[in-house]
């Protein structure tokens, strides 16, 4: 199996968990947040699929150009708009030639280079990011009045 059919491979599989997180996220706790110098629930949610947009376009273009964008103060419109644009990243990803790939993306923010690392390196780092997140998110969850989906296994919540 060559890097880009492990890496998508992965993708594909971390996928429904973390929208099944996401969408345990209760609208009227959704600022809820673990500290003060935390991102509220709605905010992680928001980077997460503000991530997944970002990998694809900045493969494509040759380029990660981070711009912060406020979360929405609906968590429904940051589910509906995961699950508008991850099909379409995830079509994008398996279509991308592997010379894209390969090469070095720079990775700017306000106008400055961050780092620049292959295409497949920042890929695994976005995926590695995504799922950190998740799992900030879901810790969230109970103390929100919510309940925690099976991720990697059964969940108490889900199991009772």
């Amino acid at each position: 199996m060559d890097e880009k059919a492990l890496f998508l491979k992965f993708w594909d599989r971390e996928a429904p968990a973390t929208r099944k997180v996401i969408s345990r996220i209760p609208q009227d706790r959704s600022d809820y947040r673990a500290d003060p110098k935390a991102r509220n629930a709605r905010e992680i949610a928001w980077l997460m699929v503000r991530e997944e947009i970002l990998l694809a376009d900045g493969l494509e273009k040759g380029v990660f150009d981070w711009v912060e964008v406020p979360a929405p103060d609906g968590v429904k419109e940051i589910l509906d708009t995961y699950d508008r644009h991850h099909p379409d990243v995830t079509k994008r990803l398996h279509a991308l030639d592997t010379s894209r790939w390969e090469r070095q993306v720079p990775f700017m923010y306000q106008g400055q280079e961050i780092m620049s690392d292959t295409g497949f390196a920042s890929a695994w780092g976005f995926l590695f990011d995504l799922i950190h997140h998740r799992g900030q998110l879901s810790t969230y969850l109970r103390p929100m009045g919510s309940t925690v989906p099976a991720i990697y296994g059964p969940s108490a919540d889900e199991s009772m």
